[in-house]
């Protein structure tokens, strides 16, 4: 990012990224190689999961003729089981679980709250009164169907949590975020219960997407979301200096030519567009948002530039390994991949919450 105008001579925005990363240029350069190769083994992590999500299912087939119509597709009803359903949810899981993983590290960024995750803003309520309002009123019956309401649902709550935020003629700084979130959140989970307790049809459809699930959705969703989660992912790329930038301070950050008002709003609508898709697609899927970053930042440190990359691949490798155990624990039946992140996710939260120092923002 260039340097302001009004910035001390010799400022640089790269002097944030160094304090992040550490001063001396040896241990810099030896940390990036750690780094970059720890990234590598992510991403092998990463692939071996996805294979694994592809073999295994409900339905047994041998890891050889697995292999064999993954690559050389017959028409078997194997090869159905696998190019239609396991490799477009596996897909989705790993585009899902990305939008998560980076949408919790920006919100942890942004805040400054290690706690945060990508529901603060009200989003991931917002997502699900767009579902209501599609069963309830509009007699939505699909998972595509959806999936539009649900991201128009996020997308608004965004807005309106922005607009009471900035309210007053104040700044809207993440505390203000946050408590308008928060409120926000209330009231559309009073709204929502109100609705769904009036229209009993409404509720059992509304049910099966709360809980959570990648099952079921196919490409058509797939294809849906997934220009959004990309312009989620550019927009946080465009974030990272800022972020390190702002991690000293306000009036540092824009000593470096940081613009902290454009880069919340900018950072809001990247939560956004990560959170909205991914919940509309999969459902509310909670604790990964949360976990990820914090793994990521046990791993790597505060350096925003290693933090999302990190947060980018651990957390579709941990969302597609928890569908896996739904499926191997429950079998011949499916344990929703909601149910599972909760139940791992919830020890890590406590865990975070007795720790007397959290990881470094």
């Amino acid at each position: 990012m260039p340097v302001a105008a009004c910035s001390p001579p010799g400022a640089d925005p790269s002097e944030a990224d160094e304090r992040a990363a550490g001063t001396d240029p040896t241990s810099r350069r030896r940390s990036a190689a750690v780094r970059g190769l720890g990234l590598l083994v992510a991403l092998g992590v990463l692939t071996a999961v996805a294979l694994v999500s592809v073999w295994l299912g409900t339905r047994d087939i041998p890891l050889t003729a697995t292999w064999s119509v993954l690559w050389h597709p017959d028409g078997s009803e194997a090869a159905v089981i696998i190019h239609e359903y396991r490799i477009p949810r596996t897909l989705l899981g790993i585009v899902v679980g990305a939008a998560l993983g980076l949408a919790g590290a920006l919100m942890q960024g942004l805040t400054r709250n290690p706690l945060a995750d990508p529901g603060l803003l009200g989003v991931s309520l917002g997502a699900a009164s767009g579902v209501v309002v599609a069963i309830a009123f509009f007699g939505v019956a699909t998972a595509l169907g959806y999936v539009w309401f649900a991201f128009l649902g996020a997308a608004l709550a965004a807005a309106v949590v922005y607009l009471l935020g900035a309210a007053g003629g104040g700044m809207a700084t993440p505390e203000r975020l946050v408590l308008a979130g928060s409120a926000l959140t209330a009231v559309l989970f009073a709204g929502n219960t109100a609705v769904l307790l009036l229209d009993p049809r409404a509720f059992d459809d509304f049910r099966f997407w709360n809980v959570g699930s990648l099952a079921g959705r196919g490409y058509p969703v797939l294809l849906a979301v997934l220009p959004f989660v990309v312009l989620g992912v550019v927009l946080a790329a465009l974030l990272v200096r800022p972020l390190n930038a702002l991690a000293l301070g306000e009036q540092v950050g824009r000593a470096l030519g940081a613009h902290p008002t454009r880069t919340r709003v900018l950072g809001a609508v990247a939560v956004t567009l990560l959170c909205g898709a991914a919940t509309a697609a999969a459902g509310p899927l909670w604790f990964v948002g949360l976990a990820v970053p914090h793994m990521a930042r046990q791993l790597v440190g505060p350096d925003q530039r290693w933090v999302l990359p990190y947060s980018l691949v651990l957390a579709p490798a941990l969302l597609l390994g928890a569908d896996v155990l739904g499926r191997v624990l429950s079998a011949p039946h499916e344990l929703q991949v909601g149910i599972v992140t909760a139940f791992l996710g919830a020890p890590v939260f406590i865990a975070l919450c007795r720790r007397r120092k959290l990881a470094a923002l």
